[in-house]
């Protein structure tokens, strides 16, 4: 049964029709939810749902006023533009644009994980045919103006839990980080360090839940003082794994949270004279293009930073055409790849 609209609030909108803000307001949800209830989306509870139609028959709804029509674009929001990630997940993106004969138009946030306003009136202006947001988060308002002007958003590799109802993509990084302790475990390792992304991002989190995971099954004690939680940048990386093997015990392999923490791994283990991998494995994640040049040549784990990309652009593509997404959250394989920088640990 739908609840009742409190009296006070139905004297609070005027006569005839409402827009999309006023029926969010007499049904107490957000104008993402009564958007997507006006244009037939599946993802709404059904006692909200209910709500939302019955007072669309009573009162009416609507449209606000709006250009005519939507510009071919897709909105891509990058939280920096810096190496072969960026790149790597716009060729995905690109791809799917040619294919449907759209333009793409890329924003930075010079490191913030959130965009300004600015940003927002600006994707409005242009009417993209939707928006990729990759490892960066909206504001629950700005999330709000998107859905309620038909914009769709779908999060790339979010940096947090991703929004409730929010289409996202990611990567499998539970069975990354499960696959490289795996690894290291197989090649004879005990004492391995850590390196991890942020504390607070859902993919760092998920690699080292996977990695610990691993280490439980195998029976390998995991040592809390042997793990540090980075930036992925490659400058932290290389400040904390020296913490790590200027240890008294040092770890004989550290599993590293992206390709550019691991890059600091091997600047700190140049620096105290540690060779690897004869006296340390050393473990990535994303196998960027640069994996393969390092010297020696790095371990990592794959994940599909292409495929990624693309599926974004045919989620939004998808969205914007009316259709219902078959699932809202689609994760691809991540595979380990096997290179010179593991060995079995110096006896």
């Amino acid at each position: 049964m739908s609840s009742p609209i409190p009296p006070e609030a139905e004297s609070e909108t005027p006569d005839g029709p409402l827009t999309i803000a006023q029926l969010a307001a007499l049904a107490g949800v957000s104008t993402a939810t009564v958007s997507k209830v006006v244009n037939g989306r599946a993802d709404v509870a059904a006692a909200t749902r209910e709500q939302i139609e019955a007072l669309i028959r009573t009162r009416g709804y609507r449209r606000q006023r709006r250009p005519a029509k939507t510009a071919a674009l897709i909105d891509v929001l990058f939280h920096e533009l810096r190496g072969s990630y960026a790149i790597e997940i716009l060729n995905g993106v690109e791809e799917v644009a040619r294919e449907h004969r759209l333009g793409v138009v890329v924003s930075e946030l010079g490191g913030r994980h959130v965009p300004g306003q600015d940003w927002v009136e600006e994707v409005l202006a242009r009417r993209p045919l939707g928006v990729v947001s990759v490892y960066s988060g909206l504001a629950p308002d700005q999330s709000d103006r998107l859905y309620s002007r038909d914009v769709p958003l779908v999060q790339l590799d979010p940096t947090g839990d991703p929004e409730h109802d929010a289409p996202s993509v990611g990567a499998s990084n539970w069975n990354g980080g499960l696959s490289a302790a795996r690894h290291l475990v197989a090649l004879g390792h005990r004492r391995i360090g850590v390196v991890a992304g942020p504390g607070d991002m859902e993919a760092a989190r998920a690699r080292l839940d996977g990695f610990r995971a691993a280490l439980d099954l195998a029976g390998v004690p995991a040592d809390p003082g042997l793990v540090r939680h980075g930036d992925f940048s490659i400058e932290r990386g290389r400040d904390l794994a020296e913490e790590l093997l200027r240890l008294d015990e040092p770890p004989t392999a550290i599993f590293a949270g992206n390709d550019g923490t691991a890059l600091g791994v091997y600047h700190a283990a140049a620096r105290l004279g540690v060779r690897i991998p004869e006296d340390l494995s050393v473990v990535g994640f994303d196998d960027l293009p640069k994996a393969r040049w390092m010297i020696p040549p790095l371990t990592t784990v794959r994940q599909p930073l292409k495929g990624m990309g693309a599926a974004a652009a045919r989620m939004v593509v998808g969205l914007a055409a009316g259709e219902t997404l078959p699932q809202q959250r689609v994760e691809l394989a991540t595979e380990l790849v096997v290179r010179e920088s593991t060995a079995p640990p110096r006896r």
